[in-house]
């Protein structure tokens, strides 16, 4: 459970605690190559900060089997994508930010906010359950719902799909969808899937575009409703 008054465990350690959140998957240990390629650092920096993540009980480490968070490291990781994706919809919502540009700024000030800050920008912003990109925001009790939607690559032809989330990794994917008015929200029908791994043609707002599956592998899609399918072509 996150609690107003958490302990703070300085930037590097909570980025760290983070990554092995998000490489978790399952419930299977993060190994130290894969968790050195995603902070960006060597392997040998990223044993010696696991060990200082198994001495203050955040994560726990046996050699050659990767490293996985305990009870306390998960809620620490809880505390820290909450506070990020508060700040992306405050940011985004507010004032007045891109959705390609919330990412590196939450990323900044996610680990100097206060709880009181925290608390206010939630009801300010209306108790929001997903962020700009689709993605779930913890509770402050530390439940945070599952991502939503399936790749929008697996979506059969003349199928029409709602964009429920979108992978906020690369600015100039998002860029790119936003030119085509691909965002969260958005109602898009499959047209054709070309062969061979081909690219797809969605209809948007009216508009036919090509789209590379590299590109569509970002974007995360529920299938419509009629009614919300009458409601697009109005």
């Amino acid at each position: 459970m996150m609690t107003a008054t958490g302990p703070r465990h300085g930037r590097a350690t909570e980025d760290y605690i983070k990554a092995i959140f998000k490489l978790e998957v399952g419930g299977r240990p993060v190994s130290t190559n894969r968790l050195a390629g995603e902070v960006g650092v060597s392997p040998a920096a990223v044993t010696k900060a696991i060990q200082q993540l198994a001495k203050k009980e955040l994560a726990s480490h046996e050699p050659y089997h990767g490293v996985s968070l305990t009870d306390a490291g998960r809620k620490v990781a809880l505390e820290i994508i909450r506070h990020h994706r508060l700040l992306e919809t405050f940011l985004h919502d507010i004032l007045g930010y891109s959705w390609d540009e919330v990412d590196a700024e939450a990323e900044r000030l996610e680990h100097h906010i206060s709880e009181k800050f925290e608390a206010a920008i939630d009801k300010l912003l209306g108790y929001p359950s997903f962020d700009p990109h689709g993605d779930p925001i913890p509770e402050l009790n530390g439940e945070m719902g599952p991502k939503r939607g399936h790749c929008l690559t697996e979506a059969e032809q003349a199928e029409a799909v709602r964009v429920v989330r979108v992978r906020d990794g690369d600015p100039e994917v998002l860029q790119y969808l936003g030119r085509l008015g691909m965002h969260v929200g958005a109602v898009v029908e499959v047209i054709e899937k070309h062969p061979f791994q081909g690219p797809l043609t969605v209809r948007v707002d009216s508009h036919d575009r090509v789209v590379g599956r590299e590109v569509a592998g970002n974007v995360f899609v529920e299938r419509c409703e009629p009614l919300e399918m009458a409601a697009a072509g109005d």
